[in-house]
């Protein structure tokens, strides 16, 4: 039985937490005071894709708590929350636990990194929705591929290349085969930098445009005008990856919306967009971990990244007018 923490128990924290905590691990829960309060009253009530079920027995806390050590630390807040979330949580991780992010954009697993070091945290790429019909209840409504854990790699200016820490790679196989026999599909990877470089061209594409215009993303797909803006916002970030020196298994942005169009979009087409979630609930976004942070990586290599920018600048404008 693992000690496990979710920072953050939202709809995909909650998922993770409630399978772990059904599978048998002792699970602690951080999150909102009513969602936690919900669940203390009748538990956690999970459904969707991978059935129903109502699971109890969690600790609840709307604070980190004091005095615990854990095995591991689900990230699983906004980026926007990593750095102040990952100082507060780092102190209660055990000497030999892991801190794993499965959160949205670019940037949570260097923030987590210089928080606990890089023995000690392991990336992941989560490419399943959920959402929190209301508090208590944490619905699966689309998957498209397995959840991937990895170690990240670390750049040694000593040898002018990558390595990839030993230590968290046996994690990564370690901690895929619990959430994996927990009930939600994982797998161990042996790149997930270069796997969630692959998400943000997802999600860049599809997160920001579904909020603006209050569509699922199966309806952007089936238009000329924004299949045309996902082409250019995608052709921009593959080419920022490439000048990042991300080793992508596709040859070429156009190979990689083969893909696009034909797998992901049609097995996530009535997916609506966390991004839209958080505007109509009046949130902050995380525009900045995604395509913001592709419209800084393009300006660091002296690149021009105009979807890409103009999307965050229209999002940017949406939250200042809501």
């Amino acid at each position: 039985m693992a000690r496990i923490l979710v920072a953050g128990a939202g709809a995909l924290g909650s998922v993770f937490g409630g399978f772990l905590q059904r599978d048998g691990h002792a699970v602690t829960l951080l999150g909102r005071r009513e969602h936690l309060q919900a669940i203390s009253r009748s538990g956690l009530h999970l459904e969707g894709l991978w059935g129903d079920h109502c699971v109890r027995g969690f600790e609840l806390c709307s604070d980190p708590p004091r005095g615990r050590c854990f095995d591991a630390i689900l990230v699983t807040v906004k980026s926007y929350d990593t750095a102040a979330v990952g100082r507060q949580v780092a102190p209660l991780l055990a000497a030999d636990g892991v801190m794993i992010s499965l959160q949205n954009g670019l940037g949570n697993v260097e923030t987590l990194l210089a928080a606990v070091g890089e023995d000690r945290v392991l990336g992941g790429r989560v490419i399943f929705g959920a959402v929190l019909p209301e508090p208590g209840r944490a619905r699966v409504t689309v998957f498209a591929e397995p959840t991937l854990l990895g170690a990240w790699p670390i750049w040694e200016e000593a040898i002018g290349a990558t390595r990839w820490p030993r230590q968290a790679a046996a994690q990564a196989e370690q901690w895929a085969g619990v959430i994996a026999r927990a009930g939600v599909p994982c797998q161990a990877s042996a790149d997930v930098r270069a796997a969630l470089w692959a998400k943000v061209f997802y999600n860049a594409a599809l997160n920001p445009l579904g909020a603006l215009l209050r569509v699922h993303y199966g309806a952007l797909g089936e238009q000329a005008d924004t299949r045309a803006i996902m082409d250019g916002i995608i052709d921009e970030a593959f080419a920022i990856a490439q000048r990042e020196g991300v080793p992508l298994r596709w040859q070429s942005a156009a190979a990689y919306r083969e893909l696009f169009y034909g797998q992901l979009v049609p097995s996530t087409y009535r997916h609506r967009s966390s991004m839209l979630q958080d505007l109509e609930r009046g949130r902050r976004t995380e525009i900045e971990a995604i395509n913001g942070a592709l419209w800084r990586y393009a300006a660091a290599h002296a690149m021009n990244a105009p979807f890409n920018e103009l999307i965050t600048r229209l999002i940017r404008a949406r939250e200042a007018v809501q």
